[in-house]
């Protein structure tokens, strides 16, 4: 399970012009989940996001998580961070879930999320999504499990 976690002071999604979901302060997720994943990869990552000390304390040092800042996630499914590119010029896609296991999988991390005290908004699984937000700082990352 691959996620990219951008800290951002507001995010939206919308889908055919229609915003599904809307954050202030927290973290845009952009959720891949591989052929292997179960829900351990989800327990764990949600465990280490929620609790990632990213967020300035008073001094300006990255001591706060987003549990204690209180923010939002806005959880956006994307298979495409299995793109396999290392051959010719087409990402090969072979490395993504199939969608049944991937929209159970995905739908189960965003519960986890939301059962350690996250409010959590997302996109609509599969669809075409427009993502917009506002970045808060050079915060992005990459977590694996």
């Amino acid at each position: 399970m691959r996620v990219v976690l951008q800290r951002c002071k507001k995010a939206s999604v919308t889908v055919e012009e229609k915003e599904v979901g809307r954050i202030d302060q927290g973290f845009v997720l952009l959720v891949g989940i591989t052929h292997e994943d179960t829900e351990a990869e989800c327990e764990w990552l949600a465990e280490k996001i929620v609790n990632l000390r990213v967020f300035e304390d008073e001094e300006g040092k990255m001591n706060h998580s987003l549990l204690e800042e209180k923010g939002a996630i806005l959880s956006i499914s994307q298979f495409t961070l299995y793109g396999d590119c290392t051959k010719g010029r087409r990402p090969n896609f072979m490395g993504a879930a199939k969608p049944v296991h991937a929209e159970a999988l995905y739908n189960r991390f965003n519960e986890i999320l939301l059962e350690k005290g996250v409010p959590v908004e997302t996109g609509i699984f599969g669809a075409m999504m427009d993502v917009s937000l506002i970045n808060d700082g050079p915060v992005t990352l990459m977590l694996e499990k």
